[in-house]
């Protein structure tokens, strides 16, 4: 016998899990349910990034991204609040190293200013004032930037939607979906289910879920490692803030940065290389099925001809602790080759269109009966309150 509900969630994220509780706050009386792959909550993701709450610096004006971020940290922020989770505003300092980093900077402070960011202009004595172990000749301050653990933020809203009366259902993998007119039937391996609606957010598997529903997207996800290490050998104050370098226009992602952590210390990263599995935090996690539908996929190759400098540097960061430490070393000189030692690296799933386009924003998949998180990079986890909101408006529709 099927079992039913009103509405399924698609994966035990920090997005799904949102989504859930959103959906059980707003359809008064629905059954609703998630169903996640794995034997525990939030371990991709949500619960291998940096931590960081962001602002929405960087973000295209007008774009979801910058949107849903900006709403982001005041709904995360009120959440930790309620659930007395431990955060830290301790606000972004992104630091100039060149005078063509200053030129860039000045058009980031105008992007920040159009998304309505807090945003301050940093001269290069205030940043030694600030940050005496930072090297740089300016900065820009974002002052509501902080950091949090969002594994524990997704956990703690699974445990009150299951205090709500919610169904978590753990080890259970979704292998096909099938709309009907009224309903839509989830086959799984613990058997079936039927469900009024469905929002799927598989985050890695993401176009794979589309195509298990019967459709055909038009990205694919590339995944993408980003390593970090743990710095020791180092004083507790040695940031305040955290630290950013300027992002380069021809790179695709932000950069190395150095990153104060809930539990103490530092970080710096990550760099980004093609992971070799789809879930592969380290180069001896292989997929050889993962691997051929990377390098199988046009998009991948012409993504690649598009970044061929960048990817190269980043694969020689990866493989070459010395290089790495260069790009940790333009702003933080003091820091050394025997100061970076092991932490553990997180995967990005980015998708990337047939024509090789890095699809930037989110990007939902609609169809009658079911709404796929189709793409979600950071900042996933600092928007997911309202992007859990936009969601269930898309479902009222």
């Amino acid at each position: 016998m099927k079992k039913t509900y009103d509405y399924v969630v698609i994966g035990g994220g920090i997005i799904g899990i949102a989504t859930a509780v959103e959906l059980q706050a707003r359809m008064q009386g629905a059954s609703v349910a998630v169903l996640e792959k794995e034997a525990e909550l939030a371990i991709h993701q949500t619960g291998h990034n940096s931590g960081v709450i962001h602002a929405g610096v960087y973000y295209a004006p007008g774009s979801m991204k910058a949107r849903f971020c900006r709403e982001g940290v005041t709904a995360t922020r009120a959440f930790c609040d309620e659930f007395d989770i431990p955060y830290k505003i301790c606000g972004k300092l992104i630091v100039a190293t060149s005078e063509a980093e200053l030129e860039r900077m000045a058009a980031l402070k105008d992007r920040a200013l159009k998304n309505g960011i807090e945003i301050e202009d940093v001269s290069q004595e205030q940043l030694h004032q600030l940050e005496p172990h930072i090297s740089g000749v300016g900065g820009l301050m974002s002052p509501t930037t902080g950091i949090v653990n969002f594994a524990l933020i997704a956990q703690t809203m699974a445990q009150q939607f299951e205090n709500n009366g919610g169904t978590i259902l753990r080890n259970c993998s979704v292998l096909k979906g099938e709309e009907h007119s009224s309903s839509v039937t989830l086959n799984t391996n613990l058997g079936s289910f039927e469900a009024g609606q469905v929002v799927v957010c598989a985050g890695l598997h993401s176009d794979r879920m589309i195509k298990a529903f019967g459709h055909t997207p038009d990205f694919q996800v590339i995944p993408f490692r980003g390593e970090y290490f743990r710095l020791k050998n180092q004083p507790d104050d040695l940031v305040r803030h955290l630290i950013y370098p300027v992002p380069d226009p021809e790179r695709p992602f932000l950069g190395v940065h150095l990153t104060q952590k809930m539990d103490g210390g530092f970080t710096v990263g990550p760099n980004a290389v093609l992971a070799l599995k789809r879930e592969g935090y380290g180069w001896g996690d292989i997929s050889l099925t993962d691997t051929f539908e990377s390098i199988s996929y046009p998009g991948f190759w012409r993504m690649l001809a598009k970044n061929i400098g960048p990817a190269l540097s980043e694969i020689q960061s990866s493989v070459s602790k010395r290089h790495y430490l260069k790009k940790v070393r333009r702003y933080c000189k003091r820091i050394n080759l025997q100061d970076l030692t092991h932490y553990p690296a997180g995967v990005r799933a980015q998708a990337v269109g047939r024509d090789g386009r890095i699809i930037d924003d989110f990007l939902f998949v609609r169809t009658e009966r079911c709404l796929h998180v189709g793409n979600a990079p950071s900042p996933a986890a600092t928007s997911a309150i309202p992007i859990s909101r936009h969601i269930v408006d898309s479902l009222c529709q």
